[in-house]
């Protein structure tokens, strides 16, 4: 967006007085008008500084600025709320009122939700499923647990994270809560990330990448920060943390929500991701981690991840329980019966992982014959390594291939032959030389897993020409990987161009760029990709399942969580086929030989067992980290245990002297946070609407206070009002079947659509033309498509809610419709004059508490009688029973406005004798949590100062949550009687409120 700041030369001197005034209005709710440089401007969202006042973010409405995005300080400018008793009232000459209509529908629809309201929102809007384990990390974010919105979403592998987060992060944006949003992920799910916020919730991330930051610093000034540039970001986190200057620019910035994904790598203290991570988390509200495996099984590591979250959450990191962090926490398995149930049908279960035994090649005995008799000595015999380990290495490389093998031992023989090394390394180096010697001359001819394999791609899984099935091939080694994509093309029967485009191959040596597109192309249907040869750098977060369910371990990691972590690419949410794992097992008859059945195929069995048992294999054996599964096993094996004896020595020791911390992982590995909690009942200022009656019953509060039945009625009427030659000026085409709209954005829509992933501006030319749609079966189809295409990932049809651009720029459209502070008179089937006035309560850091929508009539004193105020807080449902709505007739019979606007100033004092009566009643359910964390904070003792810094301004953010000051009031309209109409007609029953103010009006 092009940010406009105030500076100090432009700010005007003011009084005493004026300065007073200004601290009494410093809070600027979303949706409130305020008056700029003699401009009108609706505020999008406001956040208070530490130097330059309240930092407001505003569109412009008057005609000079209108559409124009802006930032203001109030330190530095004037900014005044505009008087709500100064509302003109003006006739509204459209038909059915329409313009009237629109108005209050935008009003309702730009006004934040307020902080008390817990329930979602827009969860039915989206293109996801109605899957309610899904929207539970949501539901506890905003239940009021936490101080702040801050959760770790810890489902394992393929249960929909992403979509867990996406909504949670729409939810926030409804409330007003994610305006400014960061998201950090590994490099190679960047794009992934940005494709499924964006086409399944409209929530555009500019994704700033190598390529993404070398185009930003050639856009921006020198020195600028490029994160003030946009509001919603995507960054890897390689990126970050690697470079100080971003480092910098992101301690100068305050985020409404950042969400680090793969957060089990924030772990280790004084790490660059930790330090990334540790910048962060205090200079966001809203925080959202998520990982799959986040425990590396140490208590206290755990304890400084949540730490992020909430700084208090834990008293001593060396001993708690899940229950002490249910509500920054929550855990399920594919197997939690929540998920189980909810699945049925729309996730294939899996197969059972195969081991396809490959005997070795003559030229393989040999090798196995001489690691056995020099590296793996049998009878007490001494290994020829000066490094105890180094036979597990060079073991792992030659059942990986013999590319491997060769690599492993040159890299060895060069670290020998550089260095002085005592008295021995002459007879390793020796047997190095040997096993050089045995490796030089091996080819795919004489590999037997290399043969294996492509007898099952070719017989057995169907890869080759003509035919589009896929597979994904994992290795360790990028030695293997490289070999692999250049011998398997011609083995498989491919040949000319076909031969290189049929195979891909991804390591972390590449660019991110690479990495990308690779995913990228594997998972369009119509590329020629077949098969995606990778290292373990897709083993986290890639998704490999849209088109493809098989999967080939070329050889076995030596960890639990690394084998199941492979699988999850291609066995999770979404995949429509059963999953099938193959594994190739290398075998030898060479007596003592380590061959791939003392390790490798035992690790697939214990995997598949504990998959199935379990739902997760991570615990298993109680290490947490593939790394230290790895190492720990290579250690049991050099002591003489089976990988059986290992896994199971685990589980005993923890029976034994660490049970106590066995039962403390078994809570957080287990199933967190399974249930939902109990529906409780909104508080009365959480929700705009109040409950209707049917049949005598309580019909559940909506959410979202709507006037229009529909967004999609919404936005035909806008369009109608805004532009009623559409269809010439906009080239508007509408499909009245498929509801599929066509059109040419205007010039401020395509402003606002600089904030799209600028690969699906270009590639779907929407500059030029979009494509939109509320039919969620067309847009899911669109998106589908997208996927079996060459050209692009991007859907060329977007589905249309609530948080589209489109939707948000006719809001805002009608918004700015309205003149400056005025408000129409709708002839309506009331008795007397009606004035509809919105009523918000807002915190210190602007965001509102108490949203309420008023129905106001002032009936004038009489003798003997003082006026009185009469309030309706349901302020859609009054609209509905005076008849407002689209068929309601406009006579165009002009009313004289002077006797109602006399009557704005009681009106006025009505409104806010009520909200103040009621304040307490509806902020106690905001207010109650807070004071539970207050006395929480205050029983939290920390030693150092940097502690004692931490817990004052936790105590401030607290105090700053409440609600504070006087109401912001805004008159919206006015229902004025029919003046044709007697009161005996016989026509429906005139409406007039009937419930007394809470407290007589001072006029």
């Amino acid at each position: 967006m092009t940010a406009v700041q105030t500076s100090t030369e432009q700010s005007g001197a003011t009084t005493g007085q004026e300065q007073e005034q200004e601290q009494e209005h410093d809070q600027y709710p979303a949706g409130a008008q305020v008056l700029v440089r003699d401009e009108v401007w609706l505020v999008r969202s406001s956040m208070p500084t530490a130097e330059d006042g309240t930092r407001i973010e505003v569109v412009g409405v008057s005609e000079f600025v209108r559409d124009q995005e802006a930032v203001f300080f109030s330190g530095l400018d004037r900014i005044e709320l505009l008087d709500p008793r100064a509302t003109a009232l003006v006739m509204d000459d459209s038909p059915n009122y329409r313009r009237s209509r629109l108005f209050l529908e935008a009003v309702l629809r730009r006004t934040a939700l307020p902080q008390s309201e817990r329930r979602l929102a827009l969860a039915d809007s989206f293109l996801m499923d109605p899957l309610p384990y899904q929207r539970r990390p949501a539901e506890l974010a905003l239940s009021g647990a936490n101080l702040r919105p801050r959760l770790l979403i810890a489902d394992v592998v393929g249960l929909g994270k992403t979509l867990e987060i996406g909504l949670t992060l729409a939810e926030l944006i409804r409330r007003g809560r994610g305006e400014r949003i960061l998201v950090v992920t590994p490099q190679h799910v960047l794009e992934q990330f940005q494709h499924e916020l964006w086409t399944r919730f409209a929530i555009p991330l500019v994704r700033l990448d190598s390529v993404g930051i070398e185009r930003i610093q050639r856009e921006i000034p020198a020195g600028r920060n490029p994160f003030t540039s946009f509001k919603r970001v995507i960054v890897s986190i390689d990126t970050l943390k690697n470079t100080d200057q971003y480092r910098h620019h992101l301690e100068q910035i305050r985020w409404d929500a950042v969400v680090i994904d793969e957060s089990h790598n924030l772990i280790n203290r004084g790490s660059l991701r930790n330090q990334l991570a540790r910048t962060l988390a205090p200079r966001t509200d809203a925080l959202i981690l998520a990982s799959a495996t986040p425990h590396n099984g140490d208590a206290k590591s755990f304890a400084e991840l949540i730490g992020l979250l909430d700084p208090v959450a834990i008293r001593d990191p060396e001993n708690y329980r899940a229950a002490d962090i249910e509500h920054l926490f929550i855990r399920r398995t594919k197997i939690s019966p929540e998920v189980r149930e909810q699945m049925k049908g729309q996730w294939a279960d899996r197969g059972p992982s195969r081991s396809v035994h490959c005997p070795a090649t003559p030229t393989e005995e040999k090798i196995f014959e001489e690691l056995a008799a020099v590296w793996f000595p049998r009878d007490g015999g001494t290994s020829v390594s000066s490094v105890p380990l180094f036979p597990y290495t060079l073991l792992k490389s030659f059942l990986s291939s013999h590319a491997a093998l060769r690599a492993t031992v040159s890299a060895r023989i060069k670290t020998l032959e550089k260095k002085d090394h005592p008295q021995g390394t002459a007879a390793e180096l020796a047997a190095l030389y040997r096993l050089s010697e045995l490796a030089a001359d091996l080819t795919e001819a004489d590999s037997a897993k290399f043969a294996a394999l492509v007898r099952q791609l070719r017989e057995e899984i169907g890869v080759g020409p003509g035919s589009d099935e896929r597979v994904v091939v994992f290795s360790e080694r990028v030695q293997t990987l490289e070999w692999l994509a250049e011998v398997l093309p011609a083995a498989l029967g491919f040949k000319g161009r076909a031969a290189r485009d049929c195979v891909r191959i991804m390591h972390g040596g590449l660019s991110d760029e690479q990495q990308m597109a690779c995913v990228e192309e594997f998972g369009l249907a119509d590329t020629p990709v077949r098969v995606l040869v990778t290292g373990d750098v897709a083993s986290e977060g890639v998704n490999l399942h849209r088109q493809c369910h098989q999967l080939v371990h070329y050889d076995v990691p030596w960890s639990l969580i690394r084998i199941e972590q492979r699988n999850g690419r291609i066995d999770r949410y979404g995949q429509a086929r059963p999953p099938e794992f193959r594994a190739l097992v290398l075998t030898s008859d060479v007596e003592g030989a380590k061959d791939d059945t003392v390790v490798a195929e035992r690790l697939l069995e214990r995997e598949d067992h504990a998959h199935r048992s379990l739902g997760t294999a991570e615990a298993v054996t109680g290490l947490y980290r593939a790394e230290a599964e790895e190492k720990s096993l290579i250690q049991d094996l050099l002591r003489g245990r089976t990988v059986d004896e290992s896994l199971d020595a685990r589980r005993s020791d923890a029976d034994g002297e660490d049970a106590g911390l066995d039962d403390f992982l078994a809570d957080f590995f287990g199933p967190v946070g399974e249930e939902p909690p109990p529906a409780e009942p909104t508080a009365a200022g959480g929700s705009a609407l109040g409950t209707e009656s049917s049949g005598g019953r309580a019909a559940p509060t909506p959410v979202l206070p709507r006037l229009f039945d529909s967004t999609a009625h919404f936005l035909d009427d806008a369009l109608r009002e805004v532009y009623p030659d559409a269809r010439e000026r906009l080239d508007l085409d509408r499909d009245q079947q498929s509801g599929l709209l066509s059109f040419r954005p205007p010039t401020e829509l395509v402003h606002r659509l600089k904030a799209l992933p600028m690969d699906y501006l270009r590639e779907q030319r929407l500059r030029e033309r979009m494509l939109v749609t509320f039919n969620r079966r067309l847009a899911e189809h669109s998106l589908q498509r997208a996927r079996e295409s060459s050209t692009s990932s991007w859907p060329e049809i977007s589905l249309l809610t609530d948080l589209h651009p489109v939707v948000e720029w006719l809001t805002d459209k009608v918004l700015v419709g309205m003149g400056r502070q005025e408000a129409p008179m709708i002839t309506a089937n009331v008795a007397e004059p009606v004035y509809l006035v919105q009523g918000v309560y807002s915190n210190k850091l602007g965001r509102p508490t108490v949203v309420k929508w008023m129905g106001v009539t002032w009936r004038e004193a009489t003798p003997g009688c003082a006026g009185e105020g009469l309030v309706d807080d349901d302020m859609v449902s009054l609209l509905r029973r005076c008849g407002v709505g689209p068929t309601m007739a406009n006579k165009l019979r002009y009313r004289e406005p002077a006797p109602l606007q006399a009557a704005l100033p009681h009106v006025l004092e009505t409104a806010e004798d009520f909200l103040n009566t009621h304040r307490d009643a509806w902020d106690e359910p905001l207010r109650e949590p807070i004071e539970q964390y207050k006395r929480r904070l205050g029983t939290w003792q920390q030693p150092t100062l940097a502690g004692e810094r931490t817990k004052e301004r936790l105590a401030d953010l607290a105090d700053s949550l409440l609600t504070t000051g006087r109401p912001l009031l805004r008159v919206l309209a006015v229902l004025v009687p029919d003046p044709d109409r007697e009161k005996d007609d016989g026509g429906p029953p005139l409406v007039s409120l009937t419930a007394p103010a809470a407290s007589p009006s001072r006029f």
